[in-house]
């Protein structure tokens, strides 16, 4: 199996930064993709950014230029550096991480809240 606990999360200004990290622990070696979601009240998840373990990387076309996905291998920890945050980036943030061989195939963390005051 495979676990995930997040950090970070918290109340900012508009214009502001935070910056998640996420651990993982278990079976390591099975995943080739961590990323992060969000989810906003009465809206579906939806995809932040995500790295694979040859360090490419997608982001979502609303946070491109703004947030940046990184991860170290040796912690097994991912994160979401999140820079001039809008009010519109306000949810709840889960870590996420894909195992092409164990099922569920896809894991989540804890979730953290995101709130940006305008």
């Amino acid at each position: 199996q495979v676990q995930l606990v997040q950090s970070g999360g918290g109340l900012v200004q508009a214009g502001g930064s935070l910056r998640l990290s996420c651990a993982a622990s278990g079976s390591i070696f099975s995943i080739d993709v961590m990323g992060w979601y969000r989810q906003a009240p009465g809206n579906q998840r939806e995809l932040v950014a995500t790295t694979t373990n040859h360090g490419r990387t997608n982001y979502a076309d609303s946070v491109k230029g703004r947030f940046t996905v990184s991860r170290d291998n040796a912690k097994n920890t991912v994160y979401l550096q999140m820079n001039s945050l809008k009010p519109e980036d306000t949810a709840v943030y889960y870590c996420y991480a894909h195992s092409a061989i164990l099922t569920p195939y896809s894991f989540w963390g804890q979730g953290t809240q995101v709130t940006v005051s305008s």
